[in-house]
């Protein structure tokens, strides 16, 4: 299987809480619900439907699970939340048990043996591994060369500090871009595969 990172991110890097004001307010985040205004159906919400249609599962974090798992369920008659409610989902945390695990096709992947079950999904047969924001799980794999691709749904503003996607670490992780796609308001779209080095 291919891991494949899809996230909105700013201009200056940030993909902390796009969807909601509440999404996620740590260190004193205060614009949450940022990529509203640059959303359409077309280009941005076409990336998310290219992207869902590749993965035979998703891998979250705990925190974006969560959130999925109390807004998706909800969702009646939409064929996009039809696939998310169906498809395999993992989501890897040190702190849910199985009985949290209320979201249908869930499977838990416990925080200290994380890595190793991720790799061992990895290596096996399917389709895409897909991320779906749980920045502080894409910045892990990255850092670990797990990630093959990213789909960067880039949006025209700067948020001037937040959590990155990126590691930090000083390490170089050069990328091949695959396509970008220009929305009217301005959102790049763009697929970038992670060279493996060695």
């Amino acid at each position: 299987m291919r891991i494949v990172i899809t996230e909105f991110v700013s201009l200056d890097g940030v993909v902390q809480a796009p969807g909601g004001a509440q999404e996620d307010t740590d260190g004193g985040f205060a614009h949450g619900g940022w990529s509203g205004p640059y959303f359409d159906p077309e280009t941005v919400g076409g990336a998310w439907d290219s992207a869902l249609e590749k993965a035979d599962a998703l891998l979250y974090g705990r925190r974006t699970w969560q959130g999925m798992a109390a807004a998706w369920p909800q969702q009646k008659d939409d064929p996009f939340a039809d696939r998310m409610n169906a498809i395999r989902k993992y989501v890897v945390s040190g702190t849910l048990g199985e009985a949290d695990l209320t979201w249908n096709n869930s499977t838990l992947l416990a925080g200290d043996r994380a890595l190793e079950l991720i790799r061992g999904l990895r290596a096996g047969e399917g389709r895409d591994l897909l991320v779906l924001g749980s920045p502080s799980l894409a910045r892990t794999l990255l850092a670990e060369g797990l990630a093959d691709e990213l789909k960067l749904i880039v949006m025209p503003v700067l948020l001037g500090g937040g959590k990155s996607l990126y590691p930090a670490d000083g390490g170089k992780r050069p990328l091949e871009l695959v396509s970008t796609t220009t929305s009217p308001a301005g959102v790049n779209v763009c697929t970038y595969r992670v060279l493996h080095e060695g």
